[in-house]
């Protein structure tokens, strides 16, 4: 019997029930993973750097390479840039869709594998996958489908005795009469395919997707949900609740409608509707797992910490094995509800998961002593930078994001950071503040590093931020704009960071000497006066 099967039958409810719920969209896992800046997307910021672009077929053969070797990370990176780069390579997609499904992401296995026989529609692997990807999915009728055209087509296959055993397991009467009950396989698919739209920032889009969706399937009361949290992330909050309110209207108690519904006035600082849903919510005992995850992660998004304990930990003991977003909420639930030991463990399982969350932890607000009057601490501070037009306000703020305990709220709302809005220098800040690394075999990004250094330097010095040391900050991110759009190299960042206090310091008093800040930095004068000189150029005075 195939591996897929062992886990079907051992926990059939679980698997069937995960069917039914399928696809509903949680705002948590949105939330996170659509800020996340990958590598391809930091652009160098020399134009005269000509890099090696190597093809899809290329990367292909090193994750085969690394497959036979058993380096499973190595051959994930390398068939996931293989994909990007031949999206229209079927065998590269049935590749790549058969490790995700290794992984347990079934569902973006299901949509490399519709693609690549969308390319491809007579390799008959690719249709043994498409049967067995949609049996771990619960889409029985779909998986029989697959299996039988599979025989059909090789009949002395390599899979041929794993495809009947899928076609004689997908017609047993329960499992039959529970599928018609559900959703179509395509619904289900559409509603996948709307919540990565979404993580993509594609709102619009996903709202086309299942504004269609809900006309051709009118209970699909998770397609409501999505869209309406599609609607409030282009902003059209009042559609987003009357929408949640007709799904509440015909299907009384439904957890997820509630929990969208607290999540926006929250947002909206709806007070008094907000306790009303969450008094609510707090009388509900739900089941099934999805409404346990659902809740916990709610409760501890808007700060209900010992709710969101209680119904995220009670899954953990059920031996529920979740993913990168129930660690984060669990492990601030657990902290914030006095139980740090918990917290911790499940911070290192949500590592080993998401090893990029790494500075996020909710206890390092306490550990590094932060003190709440300063700048860095203000949200309205910070916002107001990040929304403000001049570039150079912009980076200071996503700088003081990754330094703020406001950090996760900040990133968690969908309107205050769009990425896809942002410019190179921006991503590149925002990834700094989030903890993401770079390449110190590239010159720009080399440069760009040192720079942090210096900022880091004077911020250590002056931290926590008083009103009066932010001018000091604003003129230096203002260098920091033009030094970098000019391609210069921050070779030496306590020179820099003490060029800069002394030219903020003896614009504004009189009898400030070099070698006190010499002094202060360990540098000498000599070095102070050259970079004082090299700085200088990138005053809005010295432009050409």
């Amino acid at each position: 019997m195939p591996q897929i099967f062992k886990g079907i039958y051992r926990g059939s409810s679980i698997k069937i029930w995960a069917h039914i719920c399928r696809g509903v969209c949680d705002t948590s896992l949105i939330i996170f993973r659509r800020i996340i800046l990958n590598k391809k997307n930091k652009k160098v910021l020399k134009e005269n750097i000509i890099s090696f672009l190597p093809t899809g077929e290329y990367y292909y053969k090193k994750a085969l390479d690394e497959l036979q070797k058993e380096q499973y990370e190595k051959a994930h990176k390398y068939l996931k840039r293989a994909a990007d780069l031949s999206p229209d390579d079927p065998l590269i997609l049935m590749q790549y869709a058969i490790l995700q499904m290794e992984l347990d992401n079934f569902d973006w296995a299901h949509e490399l594998l519709r693609n690549a026989h969308d390319i491809d529609p007579n390799e008959s692997e690719i249709v043994f996958f498409l049967a067995e990807v949609n049996a771990h999915l619960g889409n029985f009728m779909d998986a029989n489908r697959f299996a039988k055209m599979y025989v059909e087509m090789d009949i002395r296959g390599e899979y041929t005795e794993e495809a009947m055993e899928i076609v004689d397991f997908t017609e047993q009467e329960d499992l039959e009469s529970m599928e018609m009950d559900s959703p179509s396989s395509e619904a289900l698919f559409l509603q996948e395919k709307s919540r990565r739209l979404m993580e993509q920032g594609k709102f619009q889009e996903a709202v086309e997707l299942l504004e269609s969706l809900i006309i051709d399937n009118p209970d699909f009361w998770a397609a409501y949900n999505n869209l309406a949290l599609a609607y409030f992330y282009v902003g059209e909050e009042e559609q987003a609740k009357a929408l949640l309110h007709k799904v509440l209207s015909e299907n009384r108690g439904n957890i997820h409608a509630l929990c969208n519904l607290a999540v926006i006035h929250y947002y909206e600082k709806n007070t008094e509707e907000l306790e009303e849903i969450t008094d609510f919510l707090s009388k509900i005992n739900p089941y099934f797992i999805e409404h346990r995850y659902k809740m916990g992660a709610t409760f501890a998004l808007i700060g209900k910490y010992e709710e969101a304990f209680k119904w995220l930990r009670s899954l953990q003991r059920k031996g529920f094995e979740g993913d990168p977003g129930f660690y984060f909420w669990l492990a601030h639930s657990a902290y914030f509800a006095g139980h740090e030991e918990i917290a911790r463990n499940a911070w290192k399982a949500l590592l080993k998961l998401d090893p990029e969350k790494a500075g996020f932890e909710p206890w390092l607000p306490q550990i590094k002593e932060i003190n709440d009057q300063g700048t860095e601490h203000q949200k309205e501070f910070i916002l107001e930078k990040l929304q403000n037009e001049h570039v150079s306000e912009r980076i200071f703020g996503f700088y003081l994001l990754g330094k703020s305990k406001h950090r996760s709220e900040i990133i968690s709302h969908p309107k205050w950071i769009v990425v896809d809005e942002l410019g190179t220098m921006e991503k590149l800040f925002l990834a700094q503040s989030l903890g993401h690394s770079f390449d110190e075999n590239s010159v720009a990004e080399k440069a760009f590093l040192r720079a942090i250094a210096a900022t880091d330097l004077l911020y250590e010095k002056y931290k926590p931020l008083a009103q009066s040391a932010t001018y000091l900050f604003q003129m230096w991110f203002m260098l920091i704009e033009r030094a970098l759009e000019k391609g210069y190299d921050f070779k030496n960042p306590k020179a820099l960071a003490a060029a800069t206090e002394y030219m903020f310091e003896s614009s504004r008093t009189k009898n400030v000497t070099k070698k006190y800040y010499a002094d202060q930095y360990g540098i000498t004068t000599n070095t102070l006066t050259k970079y004082v000189n090299e700085l200088i150029q990138f005053l809005p005075l010295f432009n050409a």
